[in-house]
């Protein structure tokens, strides 16, 4: 009875619950990453508008969830298939990492800005590579 009580308190966040779980049960590994860069790409434009605003908790919240996503990236990669590809992802992921916990420090919007980008061209490569 719980549950069920605490999904009713937050409508918005229900759904997006429920939007999430239907995403990730298709099972297909790159929809999965194409999902996780999307996640992080919104998470740290969302850390950048907090940050215009001086709402810090939002800022938090959304820089924490943009690592765990880079996280989630990184503990994905097949060093063994993927080769120099994987690593130097890996080094990407984790310079990214680097530079949002530095910019969550402050309160420029930029960085934040900045690594949603460099997200974004890694994401078209891989939405370019899946769909050839």
């Amino acid at each position: 009875m719980r549950y069920a009580t605490a999904l009713t308190r937050d409508p918005a966040a229900t759904y997006r619950q429920v939007g999430l779980v239907g995403r990730t049960s298709t099972g297909d590994p790159h929809a999965l990453v194409s999902m996780l860069y999307e996640e992080g790409m919104s998470a740290l434009r969302s850390a950048a508008w907090a940050a215009e605003r001086r709402r810090f908790e939002m800022k938090s919240e959304r820089v924490a969830r943009a690592t765990a996503v880079l996280f989630a990236l990184e503990a994905g990669l097949d060093f063994d298939a993927g080769g120099e590809v994987s690593r130097a992802l890996e080094a990407f992921y984790h310079d990214l990492r680097q530079r949002i916990v530095q910019a969550s420090l402050g309160t420029d919007p930029r960085p934040f800005h900045d690594a949603a980008d460099s997200l974004a061209e890694i994401a078209d490569a891989w939405r370019s590579v899946r769909g050839a």
